[in-house]
């Protein structure tokens, strides 16, 4: 059985800073949104807490482009996540989640997983 998701509006267009990260809170917990206009398809969601250290700072991270990878550094200990997969580039047996996302008009969506409770209720 597959798990039900649902597609929450978690910031505008407006909230997006080129070149960079925003955190945002999700009933999963914090998520980190990036924006790369020059990099199709320009939006990814990663998880916002950094494995190495369980600190939430990804979103603040330096994003970048290695061997055609879109990253993010983590500010703390500098490992690379890659912003499709989430896997580390420097430890490849430890990722972030990933989520997928989207723009609908002004908002941007994130594919959350339901939690069992809001399974049940619906």
């Amino acid at each position: 059985m597959k798990a039900r998701t649902r597609w929450d509006a978690v910031c505008t267009v407006n909230d997006l800073v080129p070149e960079s990260g925003i955190a945002v809170w999700t009933e999963d917990g914090p998520v980190a949104v990036f924006y790369l206009p020059h990099r199709p398809p320009a939006l990814f969601a990663i998880s916002h807490s950094d494995p190495f250290s369980g600190a939430n700072v990804l979103a603040r991270g330096i994003t970048g482009d290695l061997m055609g990878e879109p990253v993010v550094a983590s500010p703390l200990y500098k490992q690379h996540f890659s912003l499709r997969s989430g896997v580390c580039l420097e430890d490849d047996s430890v990722r972030v989640k990933t989520y997928p996302v989207l723009l609908d008009g002004e908002r941007i969506r994130l594919e959350i997983p339901e939690t069992r409770r809001e399974s049940i209720a619906a």
